[in-house]
């Protein structure tokens, strides 16, 4: 019987994942490395993270995590105590381990063309320990044929061995939405791209008896790395439209969600039309960033490529819209923006998260900043050090001594914790006249008018 996983019988791989007989080591423990670690972990499985930033690791084996997401916490407390979950900077982890899954990030350079530099450093820390049964899984966001134009050869140069005869190979995108990420991974099908049907059958099994889900198996790794771009295109494309859609209703004075939620009735080819909620903003790490990823592949393959530059430019308008209304709505009232106090609630990208990466509102905090208003902030999810990455303004401990004489209550996010308050109690801290800006639609319009407030919402 082969060592490893990758060369046994599709029995034997069953078997020895039914029976975690193995270990998983996860390359790149940031919010997708850790979620997916502390789940499998979970799930039984011994894992490793294994990650360069050594304040990462110490984090992860004292049994905290600093990424916000909702249940992750416990996960990694117990998994940690349980002794299934640890963290190391050292690669030699990867020699015990026969499964690798690598989640490094790819961010942006100057010319919004996606940088790789991590992913090559990743696929030589890997190649170094490399034996033969090991399955790869690449799950980074990246350019279609990274992982067999860039990582395949890396790990077959360094480890002598070949992808698809020694190792196995895959590309597994990450499907994941913040805030529902644990759900997400045990919940939406992973899609399967492997350099040759062996490795697609191993990864296959490793998901269905980890995570109970159903693998959409596709011809090559360039096909699964294409569909992760064309998710995330259609997301921030179909995100745009509603933001349109919502300063059309603005200017008309009618309820964007009743024309949304009347229009996806309508059924077109197998679905039904499938507008998505207007916003303040998009942000998070793939949003912003993905549409431009194929908008460079565009211009690599001689195209000009009119959707991901119309989604992003038009997206990126919504933290000025935003800021706009809110000084729209303070004049209504007689009140001028540079004299009004402005609580602003919630500054993460996405409610029910801390995270704070590439957040729309920075830029609708920035405006208020320099229009001189008395501002305060506060967002129950987000760390003093995560908000520095926003504004210089402290975070004020709680909502009651934000909205405390506020002019305006304007909540950039919908957080579980803003909705639990009764409005009224914040109607009693707050001006007469106060007006309300609901930036994510989180909020009842009639309930918050009932409290005496001056309610807007995007598109409402």
């Amino acid at each position: 019987m082969p060592e490893g996983v990758f060369g046994r019988s599709d029995a034997e791989i069953d078997q020895l994942v039914r029976g975690k007989q193995s270990g998983i080591a996860v390359v790149g423990f940031g919010y997708i490395g850790t979620v997916i670690g502390a789940v499998l972990a979970e799930r039984g499985w011994p894992v490793t993270g294994i990650d360069v930033r050594q304040h990462i690791v110490d984090e992860i084996n004292l049994g905290t995590t600093s990424v916000r997401e909702p249940g992750l916490d416990e996960l990694v407390a117990n998994n940690v105590q349980a002794g299934r979950l640890r963290a190391t900077t050292d690669f030699g982890a990867v020699a015990d381990s026969d499964f690798v899954i690598v989640t490094v990030g790819t961010p942006l350079g100057p010319d919004f063309e996606p940088i790789v530099d991590d992913i090559e450093a990743a696929a030589r820390a890997v190649g170094e320990q490399l034996h033969a049964g090991h399955l790869v899984t690449l799950k980074s966001t990246v350019p279609p044929d990274t992982t067999e134009k860039l990582v395949l050869p890396i790990l077959e140069e360094i480890s002598g061995l070949r992808a698809g005869v020694d190792f196995g190979l895959a590309f597994c995108p990450e499907r994941l939405a913040e805030g529902r990420a644990i759900r997400d991974l045990t919940s939406v099908p992973v899609v399967v791209g492997a350099v040759e049907e062996r490795s697609a059958r191993a990864c296959s099994t490793l998901w269905r008896h980890t995570l109970g889900v159903d693998s959409v198996v596709v011809d090559d790794p360039r096909t699964a790395e294409m569909i992760k771009l064309a998710d995330n295109w259609w997301i921030d494309l179909n995100i745009a439209l509603a933001n349109e859609l919502a300063k059309v209703c603005d200017r008309l004075g009618m309820d964007v969600l009743q024309v949304i939620e009347a229009a996806n009735t309508l059924p077109k080819v197998n679905h039904n039309v499938n507008i998505l909620m207007p916003s303040m903003g998009v942000g998070g790490y793939c949003l912003t960033k993905d549409p431009w990823f194929v908008n460079h592949l565009g211009q690599s393959l001689g195209l000009e490529l009119a959707t991901p530059r119309t989604s992003r430019t038009v997206n990126d308008t919504m933290p000025a819209y935003t800021y706009e209304l809110v000084k729209q709505l303070l004049a209504d009232q007689g009140k001028a923006l540079e004299t009004s106090k402005v609580a602003v609630l919630g500054i993460a990208f996405k409610n029910n998260t801390g995270d704070c990466r590439l957040t729309p509102t920075k830029y609708t905090v920035e405006l208020l900043e320099h229009a001189g208003c008395d501002l305060s902030v506060h967002d129950p999810w987000v760390t003093d050090e995560e908000a520095l990455t926003v504004t210089k303004i402290p975070l004020t401990a709680d909502i009651e001594s934000a909205v405390k004489d506020a002019d305006a209550l304007v909540f950039l996010t919908g957080h579980r914790q803003f909705r639990q308050i009764p409005v009224v109690q914040l109607a009693e801290l707050a001006t007469d006249k106060c007006v309300f800006l609901d930036g994510r639609n989180s909020f009842d319009p009639a309930e918050v008018r009932a409290a005496g407030l001056l309610y807007k919402g995007i598109g409402r």
